[in-house]
């Protein structure tokens, strides 16, 4: 059975949800249907729907900003409507951007993980809408990862940020729809009227391999499903100053810096057997971000065994390994301030605690990096129950 995203099952229905009602949408061009329309286009096009306002999450409509880069309010070159941005002067709609308003449809292609913008995006909206009586409608696609490995530490309440809000695993499991329920009924202090489309024909044990679905790029840098893959774990090369390829063809799925032996590191960490994935010396040149215009040095992550990949334990053994090898040059990013948040390192906000990092620099075994993980994933699975919407 082929599977339906939310946007085909709400439009098979007609759009019946949404009549009678002034709707907004907060969407990118990750999101499209079996025929890779989006759901803008095909919600501007239907008379059923009276869409008079967009919402943009980080990487803008297009989902081509670069990372970080605010999005700018304006308006739409498609359909002439306004554009109110929800990544650069504000995070979460304002009174006036709700006003006249009756529902906020969102529909975003997420990742499955918990450093990823756009379920923060998506809880700011239920805080507003719950404020301002305005009903939030999810329009739900398939974690591509799956929705039975629950997998990470928890979120430390003062490391909360737009990069993770709220203490689920780095792995949660969970479609965006449920996630979505559970963040609006559990840590919601203005809880909105949710109601979620789910897709039609996803199980919990399938992988993005399974829907039949086309990949449409998340994020300018989660381009390939290869990179989705890599991405709980590879995500935490974001905290050092090595390269985690931004500015290359394979944000990712490599690391490096000018100073890294390629070809030792390869040999290094095949030595450990990680299953599920082999590493190749490789180098680039990126041209954005760190180490932008100096040549690279590093590997090539090439997952051989989806299944089998530990992709988080995996990147905590790459940088482990990094830092043994080169205890002088390896360095974590330094504490920087974002907005109103007290100040804190990248590693500490997108791992959850200060106390890996620490490890790491100590020489700790994953057994000890890993300790208690099961329990709180053993919990989070049992306060999660309530939210599942599919066997």
């Amino acid at each position: 059975m082929d599977v339906k995203t939310g946007i085909e099952v709400l439009r098979d229905e007609g759009y019946r949800r949404l009549k009678g009602r002034r709707v907004g949408l907060m969407t990118n061009q990750s999101a499209v249907d079996r025929q890779l329309r989006g759901t803008l286009q095909l919600m501007w096009a239907d008379r059923a729907v009276d869409l008079v306002a967009l919402f943009a999450p980080e990487h803008g409509l297009s989902a081509a900003a670069p990372d970080a880069a605010g999005v700018v309010t304006g308006k739409d070159r498609l359909t002439g409507l306004p554009v109110h941005s929800l990544y650069g002067e504000t995070y979460r709609p304002t009174a006036d951007m709700l006003d006249g308003l009756d529902a906020i449809v969102c529909d975003v292609q997420d990742v499955g993980v918990r450093y990823y913008t756009y379920p923060s995006t998506i809880s700011y909206i239920m805080e507003a809408a719950g404020e301002h009586g305005v009903s939030v409608v999810i329009l739900d696609r398939p974690n591509p990862l799956g929705g039975e490995e629950v997998w990470g530490p928890t979120l430390e309440p003062h490391l909360s940020s737009f990069v993770g809000r709220f203490p689920v695993p780095v792995q949660h499991g969970l479609t965006l729809g449920e996630l979505s329920l559970m963040i609006n009924a559990t840590w919601n202090p203005h809880p909105a009227e949710v109601s979620v489309v789910p897709c039609e024909g996803w199980r919990r044990s399938m992988r993005w391999d399974d829907t039949g679905l086309a990949w449409a790029p998340a994020s300018p840098a989660l381009a390939h499903l290869s990179a989705v893959c890599q991405y709980p774990g590879s995500c935490l090369i974001e905290g050092t100053t090595l390269s985690e390829g931004r500015g290359t063809p394979l944000p990712f799925e490599v690391v490096g810096a000018p100073w890294l032996d390629g070809t030792l590191l390869a040999e290094r960490l095949n030595e450990q057997g990680w299953p599920g994935v082999r590493f190749r010396a490789h180098s680039f040149l990126p041209t954005a971000s760190k180490w932008n215009g100096q040549y690279c040095h590093g590997v090539q992550a090439h997952a051989t065994d989806r299944q089998a990949l530990r992709p988080l334990e995996t990147w905590l053994g790459v940088i482990g390994t990094i830092r043994s090898l080169y205890p002088e040059p390896f360095a974590w990013l330094p504490p920087f301030q974002e907005g109103v948040e007290p100040s804190s390192q990248h590693f500490d906000r997108l791992i959850g605690s200060e106390r890996t990092r620490k490890q790491i620099d100590a020489g700790a075994s994953l057994d000890e990096i890993t300790e208690g993980w099961d329990e709180f994933c053993r919990s989070f699975r049992q306060q999660g129950q309530p939210f599942l919407l599919y066997p």
